[in-house]
């Protein structure tokens, strides 16, 4: 194989993998937990916090914050995963390039 048709296959694989990176960042991805749902956008973007008002007791503030770090930390979880799933097949197995 040249040199030119190997420039030319990385220019694809790259446009590529830029295409797939750009749609899992234009993804929703939604988390719920207890009473607290956590949206975020593929860039790791926090969209929207809903707090069900209905189960939430005066005395729940404390639960309130912890319920908020754990659906947040789902949500970004899934965007990972998501785009390792995508995206992995262009690193192959190299960690953190996306």
């Amino acid at each position: 194989m040249n040199i030119q048709a190997m420039m030319k296959q990385a220019q694809k694989m790259q446009k590529e993998m830029m295409d797939a990176k750009a749609k899992i960042d234009s993804m929703t991805f939604e988390s719920t937990k207890s009473f607290v749902t956590v949206k975020a956008t593929g860039n790791k973007q926090i969209t929207e916090i809903l707090i069900d008002n209905d189960k939430l007791e005066k005395d729940d503030i404390e639960m309130l914050q912890d319920m908020l770090v754990v659906a947040i930390n789902d949500v970004m979880n899934q965007i990972d995963n998501e785009t390792e799933k995508t995206m992995g097949k262009y690193t192959q197995g190299m960690p953190g390039l996306f």
